[in-house]
Parts: structure tokens; sequence; C-alpha cells
């Protein structure tokens, strides 16, 4: 037996020089560093001198594991590195791919618009053939008096509600108006979905005022995102607007569903009311009192202004857009008074 054994020493020494890098470099060979091989190979060295017998018993263990770790401290710090630049580089690489196979999968590219003179266009928010340039001939004193009960609830309701904006505010005029402009833009989108809803409960057109609202509250986005250019929201703006978003459009939404008279009743006396304080705006601007800044060139662009316009030629024309609104919400609230419903009365799409 003790022969045997001995025979079993002898024959392991050469088998174990020639297998042992290829069973115990499996896991080096597979990194991407130099530095990972030789570690293996410093390793292989040992455990094979260990089987031969060149390595004595009683130090074996204490050496494997010295030369294991003097052999690590370079070739680990580099394969380390080697990991990290590779995992880096492959999210970098899938989300190429996965960009590549979207646009090539779905068949929609992104659309690159450009305008009369070649230049790229550089809004994504609106196109070319959406800008346009303001009336601003519209009368700005039309009112529509109060001729019932209905109409009356509707008029004192604005001008209640008026009081708190002007003691929030005061001469704050451009953060005025973006808070007018936060809440001026839900009804057409209610409007628009609750009429949207109806054509396809009841199988029948809209007479073209579900776009004609959604133009509508699309176009008052338009002033938000403008002077959030020119005025930088605090902190209890952005809290002010939440809150009354929050409460505004439920109250909308429920009115509208009630009452549809009522509902663009209120919209009109409210679009009365932004006239209004829009030309306060201007008479500010006018005093000196508010900077006349060069307008922004979101606002340039969208209503094809001048390339020297200022912020007193935006407040322009927003109020000229305003005065659109009031009309349309009038209207369309004196279609319902006369007992009519606006499927039956053509919309007016593109009305500026």
């Amino acid at each position: 037996m003790v022969a045997m054994m001995m025979r079993l020493g002898r024959l392991s020494g050469p088998m174990m020089a020639t297998l042992g890098p290829r069973l115990f470099s499996h896991s080096a060979a597979g990194t991407t560093s130099a530095a990972g091989r030789g570690l293996a190979s410093c390793g292989n060295s040992l455990l094979v001198g260990f089987l031969r017998g060149s390595v004595p018993a009683n130090d074996a263990g204490v050496n494997w594991i010295v030369g294991v770790r003097s052999c690590s401290t370079v070739a680990q710090q580099q394969v380390q590195n080697g990991k990290n630049h590779a995992s880096n580089a492959a999210p970098a690489a899938d989300s190429t791919k996965e960009a590549k196979e979207i646009v090539s999968y779905w068949g929609v590219p992104p659309v690159k618009v450009v305008n009369k003179d070649g230049t790229v266009w550089k809004w994504d928010c609106f196109r070319p053939w959406e800008t346009y340039q303001a009336d601003l001939s519209i009368d700005l004193k039309k009112h529509h008096v109060p001729l019932n009960l209905l109409d009356k609830l509707a008029y004192w309701m604005v001008k209640a509600l008026r009081v708190p904006t002007d003691l929030f505010f005061q001469k704050r005029y451009g953060c005025r108006a973006m808070m007018l402009e936060t809440v001026a833009a839900v009804p057409g989108m209610v409007g628009g979905m609750l009429l949207h809803c109806k054509s396809l409960r009841r199988f029948e057109q809209s007479g073209g005022w579900i776009k004609s609202l959604l133009e509508e509250a699309e176009n008052e986005r338009m002033h938000l995102m403008t002077f959030m250019e020119v005025t930088k929201p605090r902190w209890y703006d952005r809290a002010l607007v939440i809150s009354v978003q929050a409460v505004f459009f439920n109250a909308y939404f429920l009115g509208y569903m009630i009452s549809p008279k009522f509902a663009h009743r209120v919209v009109g006396y409210l679009e009365e009311e932004a006239i209004h304080s829009y030309t306060e705006f201007l008479n500010e601007l006018d005093k000196g009192n508010i900077k006349n800044v060069p307008a922004p060139a979101i606002a340039i662009d969208y209503w094809q202004l001048p390339p020297n316009s200022t912020l007193r030629d935006v407040v322009m024309v927003v109020r000229a857009d305003e005065a659109h609104h009031r009309d349309v919400n009038h209207f369309a609230s004196d279609v319902h008074f006369h007992g009519r419903e606006l499927k039956d009365v053509s919309a007016p799409v593109g009305y500026h």
C-alpha cells in the first residue's frame, strides 16, 4: 500500500504540472487583464510545487496564501479597473444599441424640422406651422353684461377670486401673469376632454369644438412657458400653483359636467380680468417700474415677433390672445343659452 501511494505521488507531479494551468487558470483566463493571468500562473506554480514535493508540507499553506497575496497586490487592482471600464462601457453600448433598435423596429425616427431659411428648428413644443402673428386690433373693451342669475353668479364669482389674488401678488405682475396662465390653461383642456368623451359616447361629431378648446389650452400653456423665462417662481409660488390647480381643475370639471354654459361664462369673465391685469402690467412697464427686458427667444419664434422685441411686445400679444379667448368662451356660453349644443355651431378653430 505504501509503495502504491509513493508511485501515485510520483505520477501526480508530472500530471498536475500539465493539467494545473488548465484546471486552475480558467477564472484568470476569463478576465481581460494580463495581470489576471499572472495571478493565476503565480498561484498555480505554488500549487504544483507543493504537489511535486518541492515546497515543504509544513509551510505549504502559508506560502500559498502569501504567494497569492503578493501576486495580487497589483494584479487585482488592474483586474478591478478592467471590470469597471467594461461595466461603464456596457451601458453606453447597450443604450446606443437599444436606441437604434427602437428606431429601426418601430420606424419612428426623430423628426428634424427646418425653418424657411434652412436652419434647424430648435423648439420641440411647437412647430413653425403653429406660429402666428397676434391680431392686436381686437377690441379689448368688450364686456358681457350679466343678464340673468347664472351670468351674475359667474361674474361675481370671478370678482371674488380677484381679491385674494391682488392681496398676494400686489405689484408683482410677472408672477401674477405666470399664476394666471396656470389657471387659464385648465378650462380648455377640461372642456375639450369632456366634449371628446361625449362625442365617443354619442357617436357624433363635435363641430370642431374639441380642437378649438384644446388649441386654447395649448396657447395658454405657451403663455406660461414664456413668462417662465421672464420670472423665476419662488417655492411658495409653486406651492400656490399646485394648490390652486388641484382645486380649480376639480371644481371646473364638476361645473362643466353640471352646466357647460355656466362654465364657459366663468372663463369668459376670467379672460376679461386677464385683459385688465395685462393692461396694468403694460402701465407699469411704461412707467419704468418694471424693467423692459428683451423678449424671450421662445416668444419671438411663437408669435413671429421681430428679433429686437421686448417684454412689452410680449405682453401686448398675450393680451390680444386673452381677448380672443374671451370671445370664444362667451360665444360658447351664448350657444348654450339659446338652447343649442356646441356641435350644432361651427367652432372658431385657429381663432387667435
